[in-house]
Order: C-alpha cells, then sequence, then structure tokens
C-alpha cells in the first residue's frame, strides 16, 4: 500500500488550484478548454473524405465541359482542342474563360500574362491526359462547394509538371485523385476569403504517390493532406496563416523537408501514419492559439524528427497514444525547441520515444505528461537543458550528474488544464517554490537524462 503521505500534493495542489481560483478570475477557467477535447472549430472540424470532383468520379474520364462560364470572355477551351498532342500552346496575354479540360499531353505556356477565370463555378482547369506542363499562369474564381470539390485545378493522371502557376480566389487549390509522378513546384496558392475551417485545402493528395511538392508559397488557405498516399516529398515549401501546413491520414514513407511555416494551427501533423515518414531541417514558428502545435503524432510509428527549429508555439511537439504499433519508434532528435509555452507534451505515458541531441531552452516547461505520469519509459540522451543544474569538471561537455526533471506546482495544471492560465502567476510561483524547497513527498518524476549537454549546442547559439 502506498504511504498516505505520497497524496498530500495533489491535496495541495488541489488548494492551491482553489487558492487562485478564488482571487476573482475563476471565469477564466471558462475561457480554457481540457487538452484531450476536440480542437476548436476554426481549425478542427471534421474535414471528411474527399468526394469524386465535379466532373465524374476519380476513375472515370472527365466529359468535355458544355461551354464557357462566362460569355464575354473568350473560351480558353477552344485553344486547346485546336492545339495537336505534345505541342506546346502559348496564348496571347489576356483573361479567358473556364472550365478547360485538357485530356492529352501538352504544354500550355502562359508567360506574357494569361488568367483563367471560372466564373465562380465548378473547377476552373483539369489535367485529364498526363505528362502534361502547365507553367507561368493564374487560375482564379473557382466555385465554393466543398460537396463537389470545386477547385482551381485538378489532376487525374500521372507524369504532369505544375510550376509558377499563381492560384486565388479558389476553394480548394490543387486537387490530386489517384494522380502519380507529379512536380508541383513553384507556385502561389490561396483559397477564397472564407472563415478557416471553411476553405478548401491548398494541395490535397487522395491515393497519389511519388509526387514532389517544392518550393510552393501556401498562403491563407486551410492545409496541405495527403490521404493514403505515400512516398511524396513536400520540400522548400512556405506555409502561413492556415490550419494544419501538412496532414498525413493513413500516409506512409513522406518526406518534410527544408519548409518554413509560420503561424499556422499546427505545422505537421502525422496521424494513423507513419512507416518511415522523416520530417527534418524545418522551421515551425508561432503555431496559433493555446492548442496551437508544430509537430503532432496521433496513432503514429516510425516517424523521425530531426534537425527542426520550433519555436514560439503553444506545444512544441505532441505524442497521442503513439508510437502506435508494436515495436515501432518516434524519434525526436538534434532539434531546437525554444521558447514554446510546452516543448513536449506526451497525452499518454506511453515508450518507444527516443529523445536525442535536442536543444530545449525558454519554454515554460520543456515537458509535459498528462494524467500524473511521467515519461521515464523513453530513452532521453544527449539533450541540452537549460535549467540543467550541475557543473562538467573534465570539461567534457557532458553534465557530472544526469538532469532530473521534476513536476511541482507544474503538477497543477496537468491535472486541471483550466489552471494553464495561472502559469507564472505569483501563486503558482510561491507554491512550487515550497515544494522545492521543503517537499511534502516525492514531486511527479517526468525524465532522467543520464548525458545531458552542458554548453548549448552551436546550432542553437543564435
Amino acid at each position: 500500500m502506498k504511504p498516505a503521505v505520497r497524496h498530500l500534493p495533489r491535496t495541495l495542489r488541489s488548494a492551491g488550484l482553489a487558492l487562485l481560483l478564488s482571487t476573482g478570475v475563476a471565469v477564466a477557467a471558462s475561457i480554457f478548454d481540457d487538452d484531450d477535447a476536440p480542437a476548436p472549430k476554426s481549425f478542427g472540424a471534421d474535414m471528411g473524405l474527399p468526394s469524386s470532383a465535379n466532373w465524374g468520379s476519380s476513375d472515370q474520364s472527365t466529359p468535355r465541359p458544355r461551354g464557357p462560364n462566362r460569355g464575354d470572355l473568350k473560351w480558353f477551351q477552344e485553344l486547346v482542342d485546336a492545339a495537336p498532342a505534345g505541342s506546346v500552346l502559348k496564348p496571347p496575354a489576356g483573361v479567358y474563360a473556364g472550365p478547360v479540360v485538357i485530356d492529352k499531353p501538352l504544354v500550355i505556356d502562359g508567360a506574357d500574362g494569361v488568367v483563367i477565370d471560372g466564373g465562380g463555378k465548378g473547377t476552373v482547369l483539369v489535367m485529364e491526359g498526363g505528362g502534361s506542363t502547365l507553367r507561368d499562369i493564374r487560375l482564379t474564381n473557382s466555385g465554393g462547394s466543398h460537396d463537389t470539390d470545386d477547385a482551381c485545378l485538378n489532376l487525374r493522371k500521372h507524369g504532369n509538371t505544375v510550376e509558377r502557376v499563381r492560384i486565388d480566389d479558389c476553394l480548394f487549390g490543387i486537387d490530386l485523385k489517384q494522380s502519380n509522378g507529379n512536380v508541383i513546384r513553384g507556385n502561389y496558392i490561396s483559397s477564397k476569403a472564407n472563415d478557416l475551417g471553411t476553405r478548401g485545402d491548398a494541395l490535397r493528395l487522395w491515393y497519389s504517390n511519388n509526387n514532389r511538392i517544392e518550393a510552393n508559397e501556401i498562403i491563407d488557405s486551410r492545409d496541405m493532406v495527403a490521404w493514403y498516399s505515400h512516398d511524396n516529398q513536400y520540400l522548400n515549401n512556405v506555409g502561413r496563416r492556415s490550419r494544419y501546413s501538412i496532414h498525413f491520414m493513413f500516409a506512409a514513407r513522406n518526406l518534410v523537408e527544408g519548409n518554413r511555416f509560420y503561424d499556422n494551427a499546427v505545422g505537421v501533423y502525422v496521424m494513423y501514419s507513419g512507416g518511415d515518414t522523416v520530417i527534418r531541417n524545418n522551421v515551425f514558428s508561432h503555431a496559433t492559439g493555446a492548442t496551437g502545435m508544430a509537430i503532432g503524432f496521433k496513432e503514429a510509428s516510425d516517424v523521425v524528427v530531426e534537425g527542426n527549429e520550433i519555436v514560439y508555439c503553444g506545444t512544441g511537439i505532441t505524442s497521442d497514444i503513439s508510437p502506435f504499433e508494436p515495436d515501432s519508434t518516434l524519434t525526436i532528435r538534434n532539434n531546437r525547441i525554444a521558447f514554446n509555452v510546452v516543448g513536449i507534451r506526451f497525452v499518454s505515458d506511453r515508450e518507444g520515444h527516443i529523445i536525442e541531441g535536442n536543444s530545449f531552452e525558454g519554454n515554460m516547461s520543456h515537458v509535459a505528461v498528462d494524467g500524473n505520469a511521467g515519461a521515464t519509459r523513453n530513452r532521453w540522451h544527449g539533450n541540452y537543458w537549460d535549467d540543467y543544474q550541475g557543473f562538467d569538471r573534465d570539461g567534457d561537455n557532458v553534465g557530472d550528474r544526469p538532469h532530473q526533471h521534476y513536476a511541482y506546482a507544474d503538477q497543477i495544471w496537468m491535472d486541471f488544464p483550466a489552471a494553464r492560465f495561472f502559469r507564472n502567476s505569483p501563486v503558482l510561483e510561491a507554491l512550487d517554490f515550497l515544494e522545492r524547497l521543503a517537499p511534502f513527498s516525492s514531486p511527479t518524476h517526468i525524465l532522467t537524462d543520464e548525458k545531458p549537454v552542458f554548453h548549448k549546442p552551436a546550432r542553437a547559439e543564435s
């Protein structure tokens, strides 16, 4: 039987919480939801499975559109129909009417200033033939229906190149359905001016593999999402003011490298996915809101997170029932995790994390574990901790004693999420000081790093 004294900390902490709430700001508790509650509807509404596009289903040929959506403009479809297969089409500058279906290999070069206007109905352009190139053109003004997946650009076949295309005022940006081996490079994509949850996805992959998504700029959209899509590369993209920068669902062996994500609700979220996915050398900054996070895992397995800059977010990394598959791992190494509210948050006490070579600095709490538990069953090795209490007398850049992290008054807001409002308040600081000075019983042991790095890594010196 556990000694009765072990129950004193929770009693003290509960009393501390009651004291906080009695100060007249208890109304704040109603503002903050439990971390286990669903995300706010502004960015956490059910996404739903993609439906087929508004011209047939994804495994059927796209029928030719009957006519332009704007009668005051020349129909771009007529230029496409007149161009021989395999030719280069360079239309004169101007605004043309959509919709358009490209059902043969074709290079369309709009460098002289070509705009295709969808007239506010349906999808603007469908690349149906495969092996085509679309570059230096603007697509705008799609329909606004989620039921028909209205988009600026829909890719149905394989081996296409889409580069330097400007996409704006479209519900969905680029929608790939069973479309493999494409290059999506150097494009600008933004959605319609809807609320965040009702925008369309900037880039959506549906059963689409081996695509290269590179150097795109995605602004004020909803998500980049990959459903059942494997072996894709997301390289050097920029995402701002969206919901999920990248959201993987049932997807494996994807690479996310060299991207920069700012002011999004979530950076990269790996859900029911993994399988040798790598998230490497990216910048995640200012994930917005109290629930904002840079990287999240939900029942994910075998993911490597390395060399990333994770700064100024609500939570740096969140792990929820991950790693999920037996004998699988989540590897978090050589990242800078700095100036976040929480550096790494474990929603459950689960083993299989390898956390090594990271720099933890300036976070309000470096590590938090829900449910009055610790993260001691995971491997913590060779990390830099800015709150390390020890010396390096032999000068080998390894602390002379292990780094031990305990939860004292921190356990209040881990047990009672509504108390997050009071973090760093004078009352909590005083309570934390008293527990450290004269603990009534053992605090919650969060982790032990046997070989903490003594000096801040050069990568984190800036």
